[in-house]
């Protein structure tokens, strides 16, 4: 079967200008419990999209909702894994470390207009408040002109929007999980006091590009461990992509600035080569940002959500 993209959750569409990441586990309290909230929630999600798509059509609500491997074993003992869905491990650099911190569900919710996921995301707390315990929850923006929080052009790297659904969705190397997707979600905190004091060229070395109209450098003039060399993923001398939506956050009053890497592939393989390239070879990026979270997540598709609706997994 080909991929089709009426099955897809929003694993490749646009990163939005209002952004909530919200990561959960569940409380493990009673798993029969625990498995109907969840089957109620995959059958309530799309009504909750659906209306609100309705209500507010010119906010281009976009949602995506996953579960980690220690998750799927929880809930789905007796079913089928998709194939690449790992328990995601500490990658240890030689100067940073990108941490493992465990999660069992994720919601990337983003739109036009900053309503709309709040009120999506208090429809989901209506039924998964009672059964899970909030990890982390992140509200992001879009910068000037979609940059990044540290001032460059972000997703140039990116496949263009006709070849995104090739590198985000699962294909027929894994039937049971087609059009599905592998989340990598990793929260960075930034020393933007540190990065302002870099001169523009010292900046533009250590991302590979200029920062100003977002041209590549000549490789003679990038740093070895410049961020677009080392996040590359050549495995087998082809250059292998993901869908990348970075996401500036920030409490200015307190000095916390960061970005939100949430990375869609087809293949986890490839994401978690970018990241042993970032951090075994000490990614300049990296003296500037650190990572607070990480972990891995696969997003269904429309049709496995309804599985899941239905108590068939």
């Amino acid at each position: 079967m080909a991929i089709d993209l009426r099955d897809v959750q929003d694993v490749y569409k646009d990163a939005g200008s209002d952004i909530i990441f919200a990561t959960f586990d569940l409380k493990r309290e009673d798993v029969a419990s625990d498995k109907e909230m969840i089957a109620d929630l995959a059958d309530h999600l799309p009504a909750f999209i659906n209306s609100l798509n309705i209500r507010y059509p010119d906010a281009k609500l976009a949602t995506a909702f996953g579960f980690s491997r220690k998750a799927w074993d929880y809930l789905f003992p007796d079913a089928e894994r998709p194939k690449e869905l790992e328990e995601f491990q500490p990658i240890v650099g030689p100067k940073y470390t990108a941490v493992a911190t465990p999660a069992d569900l994720f919601f990337h919710i983003r739109s036009q207009n900053s309503a709309v996921p709040f009120e999506l995301m208090s429809e989901i707390m209506e039924i998964i408040g009672d059964n899970t315990v909030t990890l982390d929850e992140t509200h992001g923006f879009r910068y000037f002109e979609g940059r990044a929080i540290i001032g460059f052009v972000d997703g140039t790297e990116n496949p263009s929007a006709l070849d995104t659904p090739e590198y985000a969705v699962i294909g027929d190397e894994d039937p049971a999980f087609e059009n599905g997707s592998y989340a990598f979600a990793q929260k960075y905190q930034h020393n933007l006091d540190a990065w302002n004091k870099l001169k523009t060229e010292d900046q533009e070395k250590a991302i590979g590009r200029k920062k100003f109209n977002d041209f590549e450098l000549a490789d003679e003039e990038k740093l070895v461990n410049s961020h677009n060399v080392v996040s590359q993923d050549n495995e087998g001398g082809v250059e292998h992509k993901i869908v990348r939506m970075n996401v500036p956050f920030s409490n200015p009053a307190e000095k916390i600035n960061g970005t939100y890497f949430i990375g869609y592939a087809r293949h986890w393989a490839v994401t978690k080569r970018m990241l042993q390239g970032m951090f075994d070879n000490s990614d300049r990026l990296l003296d500037f940002s650190t990572p607070l979270t990480g972990e891995l997540f696969f997003i269904p598709s429309k049709s496995v959500l309804g599985q899941i609706a239905d108590g068939e997994l």
